[in-house]
């Protein structure tokens, strides 16, 4: 693998990798790379440039936390990150983060190698694992961004749509393809859907972000279907004789803040209506979904306010209008794409082990179906790992599985195919890289989102709990009641559930209490959620408990569990049977607090010595605002316009030609595009349907000179982009710049009364 150091002063990445990355995927990169030097110039407005860049994955962060990253250790690794501590913060001057896209999980040695270079050498050395199977690597510069990207880019990766008001990373069970409870392999469906949706046209325009997720059964946990905008559940049927597959299919599924269960849009949507119907749902959730109110505008609540029958007839009525798509039905021609292949035999597990590894083997190790091999879960405490870890675990997987690493919703990561002659040889391999923790899926195993520490909206400090009740149920050891041992622990900083505390049976939401004039941190116990079936069921908040008793709290109720279960009864059922009165009586038992004078650590919180606060909370990043779709396109017919004046003073005609035509194209669709929600790429057909709406009906006629800017497109167009000198150039930039300012006052002067788009 390549690292800064080899790079010298006449060589960039991106000149040293143009090869290795696909040339859409470099363009999408050098568009970025330009739009951030235009918003450093002033040429974008910032909410424009802020939705940009979260749809490249690259977000702003929480800068004085006072944990994970302080100014002093910033100097130290040589991050610019500016004042920490006065006054506000921008983009420019301090670190952010940005988010990986790895759709379900899946990661390959030569992607976890880059990965591990990147977060060594812009980071700090430090890769998260998100609850959708994402990597977050935290305090980076923005500038660095464009050459992040490349280095992802050549092994596969890409960051666009990670963030923003777009499909977010598809996710699915980390065990699909291994596991014997499974319908089918829901991989390839997972895999054919996140790219058909990645930069589609009908995913560009949504008031908030879609989330979607495979299962390949009922019965799991795995691939938490129940609590997504689109969940997808594998199933199959017999139709004449033969066994046919398709997937049990929910719609408007969501945590946050007000958690919604997933409605059953079809008990058996066929395999090959799984991305048309995604596409229709996406068109109707654009058309029709909340865009002004950010709090009402997921899909749950479009399908709330209208009614699942009514939201199905619609998105039926949509997948009728849709443009046939042969992508719609080409990957099933090959459903073995994603495959994975083992490169050691099956075996045994060799006799004579000890109780150490048979201890392991019982939370960390999972047969698969596939006999002779297993599924073994590492242990991220807190989803983190380091570089150097994941450099050597990316030589573990040479060694002993190959590209078969997954991510998981619980915050760690899976090596599939392992051999079980390999197990022991294995755990001590990982114990040596203080990756062999045992405990996978136990109590002490606790999910968490970033909280206080990189979060703007974070309350209180999630992570900071999480890890140290993980290290408190881990010390009880055996003295740990037997039953509570599988109980799953989640906590999110704030109300929006990322660490889906909702489905969690302790869940744990940051809020904050005044106490005598002093801000206490406290966290709302919720309980009641169901991690089963999918995600069955959500629990409910029944009390704020002052942060530093909420280790006390679980440890009471786990031995009150303990004492009170009937056989074999889960604690999801113990709670429905004995309901949560008594369980909130115990919290009342701990909420009165010494004043501060008395004992002062209950008014900071976990992991942060200083008095708690809350003043340096910030406006949360996770959607960006609304930018209107036509505002999107004629920025960036802007900026095409500027690359257009750079390929000239460069001294390439031809290119600065082609990018200035490239520019009224992008502009004439980003207009014509909102009357015809079909309308391709195709510069016939933009030509075509941008002079029957808006030249035959002379909308875009200028007041002054009538349709001479539209006749540059015309002109253009018939030309083909080519020019014969520079100055023909030169000229042709100049229309371009008319034509582009043209259609921004069309759209100032029509705005809402466009007509309404046609299908």
């Amino acid at each position: 693998m390549s690292s800064s150091s080899d790079l010298t002063p006449k060589t960039t990445w991106k000149n040293k990798l143009a090869a290795q990355i696909p040339e859409a995927l470099a363009r999408e990169i050098d568009v970025f790379e330009t739009q951030i030097n235009l918003r450093k110039q002033g040429k974008i407005e910032e909410k424009l440039f802020a939705e940009t860049r979260l749809r490249r994955g690259v977000y702003g962060q929480r800068y004085d936390n006072g944990q994970r990253h302080d100014g002093e250790k910033a100097q130290a690794l040589n991050f610019p990150c500016g004042p920490l501590t006065k006054g506000p913060v921008t983009v420019w001057d301090a670190p952010g983060m940005m988010r990986i896209k790895i759709p379900f999980g899946k990661i390959s040695v030569p992607q976890l190698e880059v990965l591990a270079e990147l977060a060594e050498e812009y980071s700090d050395q430090i890769l998260h694992v998100t609850t959708r199977q994402d990597i977050q690597l935290h305090f980076l510069h923005i500038e660095d961004a464009p050459d992040l990207m490349r280095r992802l880019g050549a092994v596969g990766i890409t960051t666009r749509e990670a963030c923003g008001n777009s499909v977010r990373n598809v996710t699915a069970c980390p065990y699909a393809g291994i596991c014997s409870e499974q319908a089918f392999d829901v991989t390839p469906y997972a895999n054919a859907l996140t790219y058909f949706l990645l930069g589609h046209d009908d995913a560009q325009d949504f008031g908030r972000k879609v989330k979607i997720a495979f299962s390949g059964c009922e019965g799991e946990s795995c691939g938490l279907a129940n609590f997504h905008d689109m969940g997808v559940v594998a199933t199959s049927r017999i139709d004449n004789a033969q066994r046919v597959r398709g997937f049990k299919f929910y719609v408007g599924g969501g945590l946050g803040a007000v958690p919604q269960n997933a409605q059953l849009f079809d008990e058996f949507l066929p395999e090959h209506e799984l991305l048309p119907t995604a596409q229709a749902i996406c068109r109707v959730f654009t058309r029709l979904g909340e865009k002004a109110n950010r709090a009402k505008a997921r899909l749950k609540f479009l399908v709330k306010k209208l009614g699942l029958e009514e939201f199905k007839r619609l998105v039926i009525e949509e997948r009728g209008k849709l443009r046939p798509d042969e992508r719609w039905s080409a990957f099933l021609g090959d459903l073995h794409v994603t495959d994975e292949t083992p490169i050691r035999a099956a075996g045994s597990v060799p006799a004579g082990q000890p109780p150490a590894f048979d201890k392991w083997r019982r939370t960390n190790v999972r047969p698969q179906s596939q006999e002779g091999y297993s599924a073994v879960t590492i242990v991220l405490p807190l989803g983190d790992f380091t570089a150097d870890q994941a450099r050597d675990l990316a030589n573990l997987m040479t060694k002993y599985t190959g590209d078969t690493l997954r991510a998981t919703a619980d915050q760690n990561l899976v090596m599939r195919w392992v051999s079980n002659a390999d197990l022991p040889a294995l755990l001590a391999d990982l114990q040596s890289i203080k990756l062999g923790a045992g405990g996978a899926g136990t109590i002490s195993d606790i999910t968490s989102c970033p909280g206080t520490d990189t979060c703007k909206l974070g309350i209180s400090s999630s992570r900071s709990l999480s890890a140290e009740l993980s290290k408190q149920l881990a010390d009880m050891g055996d003295s740990l009641p037997e039953a509570a041992r599988g109980l799953h622990i989640k906590a999110s900083g704030c109300f929006n559930s990322c660490g889906q505390h909702h489905v969690a049976d302790l869940g744990f939401l940051g809020v904050s209490r005044n106490v005598s004039g002093r801000r206490v941190p406290h966290f709302q116990l919720v309980v009641g959620g169901e991690w089963q079936n999918n995600g069955g069921s959500y629990g409910m908040a029944i009390g704020a408990i002052p942060s530093k008793r909420v280790p006390e709290a679980v440890k009471r109720i786990v031995a009150k569990f303990e004492a009170e279960r009937r056989v074999d009864e889960s604690f999801h059922t113990y709670i429905g049977r004995v309901g949560k009165k008594e369980i909130r009586t115990m919290v009342e038992e701990l909420q009165a607090i010494p004043s501060f004078e008395q004992d002062p650590n209950f008014y900071s919180d976990w992991g942060d010595p200083r008095v708690y606060t809350i003043g340096d909370m910030g406006v949360g990043e996770c959607a960006g605002e609304v930018v209107p779709l036509i505002e999107v396109g004629l920025a960036g017919a802007e900026r095409e316009i500027f690359e257009a004046q750079e390929l000239l003073e460069q001294g390439d005609i031809a290119g600065a030609a082609m990018r200035a035509y490239s520019s009224m194209l992008q502009a004439a669709r980003a207009l014509t595009k909102d009357r015809n929600l079909n309308l391709s790429e195709d510069p016939n057909e933009i030509v075509e349907e941008f002079k029957k709406h808006f030249f035959n009906t002379k909308l875009f006629f200028d007041p002054f000179v009538g349709p001479k800017f539209a006749n540059f497109l015309f002109k253009t167009h018939d030309e083909g982009g080519k020019v014969q000198s520079e100055e023909a150039a030169h000229q042709l930039i100049g229309e371009a710049q008319l034509f582009v300012d043209a259609s921004h006052q069309c759209y100032s002067r029509l705005g809402s009364a466009l007509p309404d788009p046609v299908a």
